[in-house]
């Protein structure tokens, strides 16, 4: 009998195309009310650091080097305040098989998929995630399809996602592209269910849970090669995955006082499903279309609940332009020597920026670097936002207008990171999971929030309070 494959068919349809496509019950990790065991899920679904660690080593991953960038800190000392300007330090995670840190997801999830008896994985990914389960399918004898949102209404693709899809298809992987707009989750779950592939998302327990091994990693080399911990690690923060990973390796090895700076960049006023904005960015990850939604609301994802969940791990939340961006992709190739694409540069660009506010002897590390292309080059992006319309001049980069005009800084010491209010994100948190629930949260909901948001139960009743008071409640 043939299945209904319209859209509310196939939405309605969507817990059991997960069920089946991850043999996970996520249903036995609810709690009560809006809680669920995050802790529990991890534990019991996921693998342990050592088992990973293992997994990643037998097909080209982890073992990344730690890289200290002396011209570049020096440039920051020289904008800095007497006595300031911490060591700026790079994990090159462009080292990985598929040159990038979502290696170590793929790589974990694909032995998954492998050990479950999957013929296949399927991933829902505009980025170099796709590249990377692409590479480690190939490795173990897995198809691989990717689907990609690529394109406007008018068929022009960014040159980042084209280059891209470029080496998903390089490595084998087929690639379904399609326009941007709302049908990528209904696309991807009729994929799933048509091939009975697994489901290599970026949100399961095992891609989080791969990233711990990054962090895992920086304690012990920085402990053995350097004799120091960093004093911040600057994570580029899109779904979360990246963050959550990395500061819950940190804490597995011990180390309990580094502090975890998200970087975003800043594309506010920019809509991430409008056919017209689609192109309208210079960047296709690491913005505030995704940083901030995802922050407030993990599981908007494509799993039941996701395994990022980045408010719980965060002490500092900051954003940077596209024209800093931009600015420090070029210094780093021109005075390190080294090319890396835009991603792990927007952390490196919020770092320049947070290392003038640190003493000398301290160190700040941009925890990821990722392989770079002819359509992921500044050069690239530069032209297309021209074509786009997009105004582009040297001038102070905190008069950029996203979508309208990419500003580069006419000065070094124009790049500043600009800090997120925390205590809104965590209201927002707040905000939607009273739409979710009642209101009337009980001890299991309230101590499963005051997780979610970092902080404590009385934060939490404090948050409810305010919110209902302003609702009339």
């Amino acid at each position: 009998m043939l299945k209904d494959n319209e859209y509310t068919a196939v939405m309605s349809r969507r817990n059991q195309i997960m069920n089946d496509s991850l043999q996970v019950d996520y249903s036995k990790f609810e709690l009560s009310g809006v809680a669920f065991d995050y802790e529990g899920m991890m534990q019991e679904a996921a693998y342990e650091v050592e088992e990973m660690i293992e997994i990643q080593n037998r097909v080209g991953v982890g073992n990344t080097p730690i890289v200290e960038l002396k011209n570049l800190t020096k440039l920051a000392r020289k904008c800095a305040p007497a006595g300031k300007g911490a060591r700026i330090f790079i994990k090159d995670e462009a080292t990985n098989a598929s040159g990038s840190f979502k290696d170590r997801r793929a790589a974990v999830s694909c032995y998954h998929a492998k050990k479950l008896g999957y013929r296949g994985v399927v991933t829902a990914t505009s980025g170099n995630y796709g590249a990377a389960v692409a590479s480690h399918a190939a490795k173990l004898g897995l198809k691989c399809i990717v689907v990609q949102e690529c394109f406007d209404s008018k068929g022009v693709g960014q040159p980042e996602i084209v280059e891209k899809a470029r080496k998903c298809e390089a490595l084998g992987a087929e690639v379904i592209q399609l326009t941007v707009g709302p049908e990528l989750f209904y696309q991807f779950l009729k994929v799933i269910e048509e091939t009975g592939y697994f489901n290599a998302s970026l949100y399961t327990p095992f891609g989080i849970a791969g990233v711990e091994t990054l962090g895992y990693e920086i304690v012990k080399q920085f402990e053995r090669e350097i004799g120091q911990q960093p004093d911040v690690v600057v994570c580029t923060n899109a779904g979360g995955g990246n963050l959550t990973g990395t500061a819950r390796g940190i804490r597995k090895a011990g180390n309990k006082t580094t502090k975890i700076v998200a970087a975003s960049v800043d594309l506010a006023g920019l809509h991430m499903a409008s056919d017209t904005d689609f192109n309208r960015k210079s960047f296709t990850t690491g913005h505030t279309g995704f940083g901030i939604p995802f922050v407030t609301n993990p599981d908007r994802s494509d799993v039941p609940r996701s395994a990022a969940r980045p408010l719980r791990y965060m002490d500092r939340y900051v954003l940077i332009h596209q024209g800093e961006v931009f600015y420090i992709t070029e210094a780093l190739s021109w005075i390190e020597g080294l090319e890396k694409g835009p991603a792990g540069n927007t952390s490196l660009a919020a770092a320049f920026s947070l290392a003038q506010e640190m003493d000398e002897e301290q160190i700040i590390l941009v925890q990821e670097t990722e392989y770079t292309g002819a359509g992921k080059s500044v050069q690239a992006q530069l032209s297309f936002a021209r074509d786009n319309g997009v105004n582009i001049y040297f001038g102070n980069p905190a008069d950029e207008i996203p979508g309208e005009s990419i500003v580069l800084p006419s000065n070094l010491s124009l790049i500043k990171a600009v800090d997120v209010d925390l205590e809104k994100l965590r209201r927002s948190a707040i905000r939607n999971a009273l739409k979710e629930g009642n209101g009337d949260f009980c001890e299991v909901e309230l101590h499963y929030l005051a997780e979610e948001i970092n902080g404590t139960v009385e934060d939490v009743l404090k948050f409810v309070a305010e919110l209902q008071k302003e609702e009339g409640k």
